[in-house]
C-alpha cells in the first residue's frame, strides 16, 4: 500500500480505521457490535453478506450509516413480486435523438440493500446474484462494468415465509456470511427510543474513502496464513459433507449437504480480516473459530432428523469444532 511504508503498518491503520469505524456507527446505531463487525469484515473481505432478522430491528438503517461513514454511494432496493431483472440492472431506452441509450439501475452502486431477497421471483434474484459473482451486469449483449467497491447486503425475514421464493443453496453460497439480528437489551431498547424520539441528530464523519476499502482488501489478501490455520479451516468445511471420509458422526446424523470449497475460502479470507481488525498480523486457529457460524450456517442443509429432534445449524457447528 502506497502511503505504508510496510505491511505490518497497513494492518496497524485497518485496525485503527475500523476502531474510528465502530465509534462513529455507534453513534446512530445501539448494541449491534458484533454485526456492525461482521458486515465490515465483509466489505474489507470483497464478499457479499446475509442479514436475517424480524422487522424493525434496524436493518436499513445500519447499512445507510455505514455507507455514509465510508463515504460511498448506497442504493436501496425493496424486492417484491412483481419486480423485474431490468427494474435493478436498467434498461436501455430510445432518446430524443432515435439512439438506445442505457439507463443504470440501483444495481450500480457501491453499497446496494437488497430489502426481503426472497419475496422475488428467482429470474430477479438470478440478475442480483449475477452482479455479485461478475461485478458487473449485461443488457442487451452488452457488458457495463460495477462501480468498486461493490458490496451487496440482502435482508431475509425469518416469520411470514407465505408467498416467499427461498433462495437456493447455489445461491446462498454466494454470500460470504449469514449475519444473524437479535432483538436489542432492555438498555439498548430504552437507548434506542431516547435517540429515535428525539429532535437530536448525529453528525457524521467520514472515515475511509473508496480507494482506501480497495487499498484494505487487497491488503486482507497479502495477510499471511500458518499451515495449520489453513488446514484447520479446510477441516472443518470438510466435516460438514455427510457420507465422505472426513464427515463427523454429526454430520451424518443430522445434515442431507455439507458446505462447499467456497466454505474454505471465505473461512480463511474471514479469520485474516477478523485477526486484521484487532491488530493482528497472522489468523489463528481461534479467528477461524470467531467467524466459522457467519460462513457455515447458510451452507449446511440440516435432514429431518435433525429438524424432528430439534438440533440447530449452531448446535451442529459446535459439535464440528
Amino acid at each position: 500500500m502506497a502511503q505504508f511504508k510496510s505491511d505490518v503498518e497497513a494492518v496497524d491503520s485497518l485496525a485503527q480505521a475500523y476502531k474510528d469505524l465502530s465509534a462513529e456507527i455507534g453513534k446512530v446505531i445501539v448494541g449491534q457490535d458484533d454485526v456492525v463487525r461482521a458486515v465490515i469484515i465483509t466489505l474489507f473481505s470483497n464478499g457479499h453478506a446475509l442479514l436475517v432478522g424480524v422487522p424493525g430491528l434496524a436493518k436499513t438503517l445500519l447499512v445507510s450509516t455505514i455507507a455514509e461513514v465510508l463515504d460511498l454511494d448506497f442504493k436501496r432496493i425493496q424486492f417484491t413480486p412483481d419486480l423485474m431483472p431490468s427494474d435493478i440492472t436498467g434498461n436501455e431506452i430510445l432518446d430524443e435523438d432515435r439512439h438506445f441509450r442505457f439507463m443504470r439501475g440501483p444495481v450500480f452502486a457501491n453499497i446496494v440493500l437488497a430489502d426481503e431477497i426472497n419475496r422475488t421471483p428467482p429470474k430477479t434474484q438470478a440478475a442480483l446474484l449475477e452482479a455479485m459473482q461478475e461485478r458487473s451486469v449485461t443488457v442487451s449483449g452488452q457488458r457495463h462494468l460495477l462501480p468498486l467497491p461493490f458490496f451487496v447486503l440482502a435482508t431475509q425475514n425469518p416469520i411470514e415465509q407465505e408467498g416467499t421464493y427461498p433462495l437456493p443453496e447455489a445461491q446462498l453460497d454466494r454470500f460470504m456470511f449469514n449475519i444473524p439480528l437479535t432483538y436489542p437489551t432492555y438498555e439498548q431498547e430504552v437507548e434506542v427510543v431516547k435517540q429515535t424520539t428525539s429532535s437530536s441528530a448525529a453528525k457524521l464523519k467520514h472515515i475511509l474513502n473508496s480507494d482506501q476499502i480497495i487499498e484494505y482488501q487487497q491488503l486482507i489478501r497479502k495477510i499471511p496464513v500458518s499451515e495449520n490455520v489453513l488446514e484447520y479451516a479446510v477441516s472443518l468445511a470438510t466435516k460438514t459433507r455427510p457420507g465422505t471420509p472426513r464427515a463427523t458422526q454429526e454430520a451424518n446424523n443430522y445434515l442431507a449437504w455439507g458446505a462447499g470449497p467456497r466454505a474454505s475460502q471465505y473461512l480463511v479470507l474471514g479469520a485474516k480480516c477478523f485477526a486484521a481488525l484487532r491488530g493482528k498480523y497472522s489468523p489463528d486457529i481461534e479467528d477461524v473459530r470467531a467467524i466459522a457460524n457467519l460462513v457455515l450456517r447458510h451452507r449446511i442443509v440440516r435432514n429431518y432428523k435433525a429438524e424432528a429432534e430439534g438440533v440447530s445449524e449452531e448446535n451442529i457447528i459446535e459439535a464440528l469444532m
